[in-house]
């Protein structure tokens, strides 16, 4: 439909939120649904991608945040292309979930207590190197620039700071039901 004429079934006000939201009047146009649909079909985003979007999202900055405190650019350490951490995700409904982002500082020696979570929890090292072991996985050290998963109902039985004289940090990612406590201590 020429930009000079209007849909007559829609209205200026809802016109003007059907374009807020990149709906064209060509597509809003009631007499086309298979527009429409094709139109919903390409701009539907699954809550999946945007986790994955997100997780990629995070890695990007702590990246940045490692390679601006190092004093490094990207130019000067190039990256390994490929993922940097590829896990399955649990078969939840996310419905009423939210993403809770924190830095959580390693003094040199600090050893941590076993702790869980509610839901689950994707972990990626910015600085220093941190020894992990999680219900049902082996002991490992990570290091800057990896990642690990503490899937729902799983203990952080192993905590730590691989170095006695470094500090190291991770930004922890957790998923949970909005309002619930993220952090308890003890096993799940």
């Amino acid at each position: 439909m020429p930009a000079s004429q209007t849909n007559p079934a829609v209205e200026p006000a809802q016109q003007t939120a059907l374009s807020g939201i990149g709906i064209s009047e060509e597509l809003s146009d009631c007499s086309c649904p298979a527009k429409f649909s094709n139109w919903y079909n390409q701009a539907m985003i699954t809550r999946r991608d945007t986790l994955a979007a997100a997780i990629a999202l995070l890695c990007e900055l702590g990246a940045a945040d490692t390679q601006t405190r190092n004093g490094t650019t990207a130019q000067q350490a190039p990256r390994a292309t490929g993922p940097v951490f590829k896990h399955d995700l649990p078969n939840i409904t996310m419905e009423d979930w939210e993403v809770t982002v924190n830095y959580v500082d390693y003094l040199p020696g600090r050893v941590g207590q076993p702790h869980h979570h509610a839901g689950f929890v994707l972990a990626y090292v910015l600085e220093g190197a941190i020894v992990t072991k999680i219900s049902g996985q082996e002991e490992r050290t990570h290091r800057t620039g990896e990642m690990f998963f503490e899937p729902p109902g799983s203990t952080h039985e192993v905590s730590s700071n691989a170095s006695t004289t470094e500090p190291a940090k991770l930004l922890a990612m957790i998923f949970a039901k909005k309002g619930v406590q993220l952090t308890m201590p003890g096993p799940a």
